[in-house]
């Protein structure tokens, strides 16, 4: 079967390369009984690539459940996935089938296995391995064919690693990874998305379908999209339902949906600590970036005072006109006196040219040129001692005014060996 034939019975919207991958690897495990480990971020739609290979495999007249383990009790997994005796437990007051014997011939799909709890993971090891599995509270083993399918949001080799997750049991689930790719990797498909449903929504509250202006679009296609597709989906919604008009413009988007305008940068973090509060390097960068601007302005203005308070002449008018066209306008320029630039010194793309008042004093002190630092570590320690400085050593306000913790600024502070 084509790519496009399983797109267009299973209602897939997309032309991305990655989407296009994890279809392939879908359909070409789908009539084998492996099982496969489904990764991916929450509400890229892990549950429909799980239908795939349940509607694509030999067991497609057979039952599929789909299981959601981190929403079931502790104290109550085991009896719905294995059942349980009559007397087991307190409540339990006559037998009861699990889902392992209920849909035997079928497929199960146990989505957020991270959650599983360690005992339940031990009997699901023993059904991979063995078919076998014993209801809560009995002592006979009985025998299965499920094939098991799961898929999870985090690491789980990082939930090995923290004792969370059996080992031998991740590598009994990921006999075949099929990673479905987020939203945010797939740009090319959002505008499509979109599109689809606003139709949807369309025909369902009997009205006209809207559509984005280019500003829009290109504002929806550069949003990263945390929550993926049902993000997506519930916007849409919205718009469709709160919006008087059809064509949707970007303001309109970002009065509704004000977060679409965040960028979601990665910012760094200690690897010991990695869902410690971060110290949000971005907020930092335009922190700096703002400041600098400040500072050029500053030095504009100062230049510009130098022009007006003196009797300074100039030979590259250009120059002059592109240093000047943010403070005044060309006639304030003209006004000005006059500006002289040395003539002996060659000035390049890369360096400062040198202003004399004419006729004026030449007892100049030395100067050169420093590089700028462009360490990050160095801009973060540069902020950080602004703004200590800034509210005279009170770390509160400090931390208020570069967007962080104040546990983060005291780590960094030491980090820094800042007073």
């Amino acid at each position: 079967m084509s790519l496009q034939s399983i797109k267009q019975r299973f209602g897939i919207i997309g032309r991305s390369p990655l989407l296009d991958s994890a279809l392939s690897t879908a359909e070409r495990v789908a009539n084998t009984d492996l099982t496969v480990l489904i990764t991916g971020e929450s509400g890229v739609g892990k549950e429909v690539f799980s239908k795939i290979i349940h509607g694509l495999s030999a067991r497609k007249h057979n039952k599929f459940i789909a299981i959601n383990t981190g929403a079931i009790p502790e104290g109550t997994i085991n009896s719905e996935l294995f059942g349980h005796e009559k007397g087991a437990f307190t409540g339990a007051s006559s037998e009861r089938k699990g889902y392992f014997e209920t849909v035997d011939g079928g497929t199960i799909f146990l989505d957020e296995i991270g959650e599983m709890p360690l005992d339940t993971q031990a009997f699901l090891l023993r059904v991979l391995e063995t078919g076998e599995f014993i209801r809560v509270g009995s002592s006979k083993s009985q025998k299965t064919n499920v094939r098991v399918i799961a898929a999870t949001n985090v690491n789980l080799l990082d939930q090995v690693k923290k004792g969370k997750f059996r080992e031998d049991l991740y590598y009994r689930l990921n006999t075949v990874p099929l990673r479905v790719p987020s939203l945010k990797e797939r740009k090319e498909d959002i505008s499509v998305l979109f599109r689809k449903f606003a139709s949807d929504f369309a025909d369902k509250y009997r009205t006209t379908p809207i559509r984005l202006d280019e500003k829009a679009e290109i504002l929806v296609e550069n949003y990263a999209w945390p929550g993926n597709i049902r993000e997506l989906k519930n916007l849409v919604e919205q718009l469709s339902v709160l919006s008087d008009q059809k064509e949707i413009t970007a303001e309109l988007v970002m009065d509704r949906f004000p977060d679409i305008t965040k960028r979601n940068l990665p910012a760094l973090a200690d690897q010991g600590d990695r869902i410690e509060n971060d110290f949000k390097e971005r907020e930092i960068l335009y922190k700096l970036l703002f400041d600098m601007k400040h500072d050029l302005n500053d030095l504009k203005s100062l230049v510009y005072d130098l022009v007006s308070s003196n009797d300074l002449s100039v030979n590259d008018y250009k120059r002059l006109n592109q240093m000047t066209s943010n403070i005044e306008s060309e006639s304030s320029f003209r006004e000005a006196s006059q500006w002289e630039i040395k003539p002996d010194i060659e000035i390049s793309d890369n360096s400062v040219p040198i202003i004399i008042e004419k006729n004026g004093n030449a007892n100049y002190d030395k100067m050169e040129i420093v590089e700028e630092s462009l360490s990050l570590e160095e801009m973060e320690k540069g902020m950080i001692a602004k703004a200590l400085k800034k509210y005279k050593g009170k770390r509160k306000d400090a931390a208020h005014e570069l967007g962080i913790s104040e546990r983060t600024l005291y780590r960094k502070i030491k980090q820094y060996e800042l007073d």
